[in-house]
């Protein structure tokens, strides 16, 4: 049962459609079963019915005919109860429900069992058999896992079926498609969609259709040519090294890629009407399953030996592609799992939306797009990404939804919306000059976080205080290598003089865990307790030093940098990061006689082991930061980029909070300056807390700027204290977040934390209830 698990997930995952999805797992698990019936009944919520949907044993015309209510018959019981019902005899059951045109009366053992998703029941897997049994425990056992293990794709297939039929429709049919994931950056973007897609991914590949369809045969007998050439070029190679059996191999794969065999049928599908790529990855999947499911070992182990000859094929296919078709004017990155390097080859003035199937508000993709101030949604995981070129799409950065092909009335909503955004941010532009202080006469200093060169522009124009993080891997990402120690000089000197005589903190790289350099990989299995931030930096001291150095350099006459180190989890380890920062300071000053001043050195307080030793990293440090991403995510263990638990992080969680309070008390007591530089200190709501914590010092993106100067100037400390007094007493985050939008009713704080409402007539019609795949 195992392999025949393994089978049938496999086949699941490279399916490109729901029907086929359906149709796979009824054979499938009728056979391993041996079954004499296997059905999948999906719910439809757009009249709250289970719906027969795939059957192997029942009449196929009773495929979408069968309809049962959400608590009729035992489908509906075994929806209702979300827990496996295996009966002996089932139509003796009080809710046995009969429908002639099924053809079911000769089966009377039942097996139900639910398919569920994020807690929601997507629809019910049955079994049938004519004899009067119970199924075992050990084939319940299995049913059940199935449908773990499928709910997911079947999700996701189920929302790109729903997409390909409103593409369809045509007439006045509404066709709007609703996809929800974790709001990350605020804002409305609306735009049309440019896919970033993994290299010589078969099963990322978009579904796209031939314009040419000569030229894109012509493309594709190129890139085959080019595979046969690679396996010419091997076999040559490896002669004299492999058998003559093995040899052979590589002629075989030459033939398959003539036209009487896997070239043909691509042929056949790209004068059908699918691009090259798409019908490539569709037929070698194809093949791909077919030997995967041969009982021959020897044969079965073929299927990586197609696979790769796929991705071969596929890599000439991507590099020979002439894209003539020019890019949007409003772009909307769409893509599975998103990094920093996917901006490289994008206008950022002409980029309006991210959306990323994998992550959360916390990835580092997320914490990009709010420097950027671009609307950005994470964890869209039933997006059907790679149908989703080319189209128009409304990313709703407040809420996490994503909409694709919106009504004009819908479309006009957001566009409201994006006016009344607007209009906020020109009248905090009247807060631009102004120093932050609390109606009772307190200082808040706010500065910025940056690390694109085109946050530079945007923390001028909010008149930030200085730079409380200059994050220097963003520059890493941009490149094919280490940048030299002259490159990285150019670019430092540039973040300090813009900001001179203010000053500038520029945090020692922070790679590992979310995030890894291109040239530089680091796969580990649990990445965020890996090889990261200093730990990397104390194991490559000549990346270390050369960084070190080229900051030095930079601030020669600047003299307002401040050194950062990440990632602290010990005093030995901070000892070694400062004796490596003194011995360069000794290097540039007294043997290559440079006119510097050594800057303030600081901490990062973001895992547990330093929220517990603040004193003994205060004396040695000139100043601590405090991390709240990743000091929430070890409190909490949440891994914030995994979009399944993404409720479960929340920065307001008294256990956090109470960290925050014993951090700032420990750093009081050995008078040393404390900043809070994580994403909280850019909310609002949060920014109130942390004042009343005794945070006095603040560092956010610089599109939050103005909307935190705005609510602490309208807030006193004192209103402040209390609030912070009462949620360190609360148990639970949502408790902390009521009490603070209570208190912070007032008309004039609403608007700054809370987004202008869509009007409610444009809001999704019942028919496209369906469609709402609710996370």
């Amino acid at each position: 049962m195992l392999a025949s698990l393994r089978n049938i997930v496999q086949e699941v995952n490279s399916a490109r459609s729901l029907g086929e999805v359906l149709t796979i797992i009824v054979k499938e698990v009728r056979s391993a079963m041996q079954a004499g019936v296997c059905s999948v009944y999906l719910f439809d919520e757009s009249d709250q019915r289970y719906v027969l949907m795939a059957t192997e044993g029942l009449r196929q015309e009773s495929i979408g005919n069968v309809r049962l209510a959400m608590r009729e018959g035992l489908v509906g019981l075994v929806a209702a109860r979300e827990e496996p019902l295996n009966l002996k005899d089932a139509d003796k059951h009080p809710s046995f429900a009969y429908f002639e045109e099924t053809g079911e009366s000769p089966f009377h053992s039942f097996l139900g069992v639910p398919i569920i998703h994020h807690r929601k029941v997507l629809g019910i897997l049955v079994l049938q058999q004519e004899t009067q049994r119970r199924f075992e425990s050990e084939e319940e056992a299995f049913v059940v896992t199935v449908c773990a293990q499928l709910s997911g794709a079947i999700a996701h297939a189920e929302a790109t079926g729903a997409l390909r039929q409103l593409a369809s429709a045509g007439g006045d049919r509404l066709r709007e498609a609703l996809f929800r994931g974790i709001p990350s950056s605020p804002g409305v973007g609306i735009g049309r969609v440019v896919l970033v897609a993994p290299t010589a991914d078969l099963k990322s590949v978009p579904e796209r259709f031939a314009t040419d369809i000569p030229a894109e045969i012509e493309v594709f007998r190129t890139a085959l040519e080019s595979a046969k050439d690679d396996m010419r070029n091997l076999s040559k190679g490896l002669e004299g090294k492999l058998s003559s059996e093995e040899i052979a191999l590589f002629d075989i794969y030459i033939r398959m890629l003539d036209d009487h065999s896997l070239g043909g049928e691509v042929i056949a599908a790209i004068v059908d009407g699918q691009a090259a790529q798409s019908a490539w990855s569709s037929v070698i999947l194809k093949h791909v399953r077919t030997f995967r499911k041969m009982d021959d070992p020897y044969l079965r182990e073929r299927a990586a030996d197609v696979n790769d000859l796929g991705r071969r094929v596929l890599g000439y296919l991507q590099r020979n592609e002439k894209n003539t078709q020019p890019l949007p004017r409003r772009i909307i990155l769409v893509g599975e799992d998103l990094s920093a390097s996917a901006l490289a080859d994008i206008p950022i003035d002409r980029l309006v939306g991210i959306v990323s199937v994998k992550g959360s508000s916390n990835s580092h993709m997320a914490i990009v797009g709010r420097a950027l101030g671009v609307p950005t949604v994470m964890g869209a995981v039933d997006l059907p990404w790679t149908e989703m070129e080319g189209r128009e799409l409304i990313i709703d950065g407040f809420s996490g939804d994503v909409i694709s092909r919106a009504t004009r009335r819908m479309r006009r909503a957001y566009l409201h919306r994006q006016r009344q955004e607007k209009l906020l941010a020109k009248d905090l532009e009247r807060l631009r000059d102004i120093l932050c202080v609390t109606p009772d006469g307190f200082s808040i200093t706010l500065w910025i976080n940056t690390g694109l060169r085109q946050d530079i522009a945007l923390a001028l124009k909010s008149s930030a205080e200085g730079v409380g993080l200059y994050r220097t891997e963003i520059p890493f990402f941009m490149r094919s290598s280490f940048p030299t120690e002259d490159e990285q000089t150019e670019i430092y000197r540039e973040q300090l003089q813009a900001f001179a005589p203010n000053p500038v903190t520029m945090r020692t790289l922070d790679i590992g865990g979310d995030k890894a350099l291109p040239y530089f990989p680091i796969e580990e299995e649990n990445p965020f307790l890996g090889w990261r931030g200093i730990r990397i930096s104390l194991d490559h001291p000549e990346i270390f030093l050369i960084q070190i150095r080229a900051m030095l350099r930079a601030s020669e006459g600047l003299n307002n940098l401040r050194i950062m180190l990440p990632m602290i989890s010990s005093v030995p380890e901070l000892d070694s990061a400062m004796e490596l920062i003194d011995r360069a300071c000794r290097e540039l000053i007294q043997e290559e006689g440079y006119n510097l001043e050594k800057p303030a050195i600081g901490a990062m307080i973001e895992v547990p082991a330093a929220v517990y030793q603040v004193k003994e990293i205060g004396r040695r440090v000139d100043f601590l930061s405090v991390g709240t991403n990743d000091l929430t995510q070890y409190l909490l263990a949440v891994d914030r980029n995994n979009p399944r638990v993404a409720d479960l992080y929340h920065s307001l969680h008294p256990a956090v909070l109470r960290a925050l309070k014993s951090i700032i008390e420990q750093a009081d007591a050995v008078n040393c300056q404390v900043s809070v530089c994580g994403e909280m200190a850019g909310d609002p709501l949060s920014a109130v807390i942390l004042m009343g914590l005794g945070y006095d010092h603040l560092s956010m993106s610089a599109n939050s700027l103005l909307k935190v100067k705005s609510m602490l100037s309208q807030v006193s400390k004192a209103e402040a204290q209390s609030l912070a007094k009462r949620a360190l007493r609360m148990s639970d985050a949502g408790s902390v977040s009521q009490l603070l939008s209570d208190a912070l009713s007032r008309p004039e704080l609403v608007k700054l934390y809370r987004p202008a409402e869509l009007d409610e007539k444009a809001g999704f019609s019942d028919s496209l209830t369906s469609l709402k795949l609710v996370k």
